[in-house]
């Protein structure tokens, strides 16, 4: 479930399209633009607590996610 709200980042893009999920790659058959730095998207927690291992994780927008995300981040 995708439940942490975020701005992307340069940094975290690439580091998403190293590990499968290309975000910035538009998608034009499911409406899907791509993303750059600055778009808000959500992300799975798993995700984004993995690029936070990696020192790659993108700023949350806490307003904008989940009560649930409230259980793992301050």
């Amino acid at each position: 479930m995708h439940t942490v709200c975020v701005v992307m980042t340069d940094e975290f893009l690439e580091f998403s399209a190293e590990a499968g999920n290309d975000l910035s790659t538009p998608v034009p058959e499911f409406q899907f633009p791509g993303l750059k730095a600055g778009d808000r998207w959500c992300l799975c927690m798993g995700r984004w607590i993995e690029a936070q291992k990696a020192g790659m994780a993108p700023e949350i927008v806490l307003e904008s996610c989940h009560i649930s995300v409230t259980e793992f981040v301050d």
